[in-house]
């Protein structure tokens, strides 16, 4: 853990981190074991600030899961295991992800403990996953790949915690949060000089920053084969647990948080990107400026495959912006509730609120899970973290598929909202 920030990101982004598995052994010689640098107080205060903000965490970890399916090597394997080609598959891949993550929060780490199991288990499914990756040719699970999944669980949370209203409780809350995922990153297999979770919380902003720029946000501007296949599918089967959520928002947004040019959401950012625009075209030049000449380039070996081309004048009010304009009504909606929710969040009265109703719905999904039931019959909506879920052979689909949108009219407009406050009242 001694290595500087720009060394652990050199690592990263080098030949040897993607050649580099996540484990060498076999599944039943796997060593489970708490690092040496582990601090049980820090740990523990960790998990409580895990807890004290699970809504503004959850919801920074949807986006952190979209924003990784954007890398090439990650959505080759996740395709490749055919576990999350559609949504029922999807729900029951991503819940178990989610209940393994409450169950780290939630158990003391100890050798035996509900956590401790949880986390042989993820590691397990790695080298399994691993090994067909790569007897399918389908590359592996790398040091890498390991490392840019814990990007997608923390990343957001570290970088924009004013977007989720992430706020110390006590004094070094986001220190111990940052040692928490460390930990967590060292059981499930990271090396150490590929742990992205460094000893202090500003060295692991800057390597989650750099992460973001020079991988997730070339990535998102092109965004590879099957990834609005897979993205959509995650957010249909999580639907049966977040009813609320939206596909269009939720790329929007997620994209949003990447920095992606072009998906603003406030009035400063929208004159920050018009001001950029100005600079880099020229008054003779009508075609715009290229969004990949805003952007660094990619760190990964990578295909430029973006031809978006953004025009300041489209940029004088958000709401005409086109990324914006082009969102369903839907998931205009969501975005406000969104916002409202946030707002409600960063006051200490309405965030204990919110989170009591948010755990009571938990613990509805994992006992008694009525929206996944009227989807995918009773007994296939139970989801247990310690069972491999379902494989489907389904092939996903083309990105073109999910672009051939057409205008929406006022009474799809209207459905969609009324469809929206039914999952908003079953919550």
């Amino acid at each position: 853990m001694d290595l500087s920030a720009e060394e652990v990101v050199k690592g990263l982004l080098s030949e040897a981190a993607y050649a580099t598995p996540s484990d060498n052994v076999r599944v039943e010689d796997l060593e489970m074991k708490l690092p040496k640098w582990f601090d049980e107080a820090k740990f523990n205060q960790g998990r409580r600030f895990f807890s004290d903000f699970c809504i503004a965490h959850t919801l920074s970890l949807i986006s952190g899961f979209i924003a990784v399916l954007a890398v090439p090597t990650v959505i080759k394997v996740m395709i490749g295991t055919q576990r999350s080609n559609t949504p029922y598959t999807a729900y029951k891949r991503y819940l178990s992800t989610y209940l393994h993550i409450i169950t780290w929060a939630s158990h003391d780490l100890k050798p035996g403990s509900p956590s401790w199991r949880s986390l042989h288990t993820v590691r397990a499914r790695h080298v399994v996953a691993g090994r067909a990756a790569r007897l399918k040719k389908q590359g592996t699970v790398s040091q890498r790949d390991l490392a840019l999944t814990m990007l997608g669980l923390i990343g957001f949370s570290v970088l924009k915690p004013d977007k989720f209203h992430l706020v110390s409780v006590k004094k070094g809350d986001m220190e111990a949060f940052v040692h928490f995922w460390a930990v967590i990153g060292a059981m499930i297999g990271c090396q150490d000089r590929y742990n992205i979770c460094r000893k202090t919380y500003d060295e692991t902003y800057q390597v989650c920053q750099e992460l973001v720029d020079r991988v997730l946000l070339p990535c998102l501007e092109n965004v590879p084969e099957y990834f609005e296949h897979t993205a959509r599918v995650l957010i249909d089967g999580g639907s049966a647990v977040f009813s609320f959520i939206d596909g269009d928002f939720i790329i929007y947004w997620t994209k949003h948080l990447a920095n992606v040019p072009g998906y603003i959401y406030t009035e400063e950012e929208r004159l920050a990107l018009q001001r950029k625009l100005k600079k880099f075209s020229t008054g003779a030049d009508k075609n715009g400026v290229d969004a990949n000449e805003l952007i660094e380039a990619c760190g990964l070996p990578f295909d430029t495959k973006s031809s978006r081309r953004l025009h300041a004048d489209d940029y004088d009010t958000v709401a005409t912006s086109p990324a914006y304009k082009n969102l369903p009504l839907k998931a205009k909606f969501n975005m406000a509730v969104h916002h409202i929710i946030l707002s409600i969040y960063s006051v200490a009265v309405g965030r204990a609120i919110l989170n009591f109703i948010f755990k009571c719905m938990l613990f509805t999904v994992t006992h008694f899970p009525m929206t996944a039931m009227w989807r995918y019959g009773y007994y296939n909506a139970f989801v247990n973290i310690f069972k491999e879920g379902p494989k489907d052979d389904t092939p996903p689909k083309l990105n073109c598929e999910y672009q051939k949108k057409n205008e929406e009219t006022w009474h799809q407009a209207l459905t969609s909202l009324i469809w929206v406050e039914r999952g908003l009242s079953r919550h």
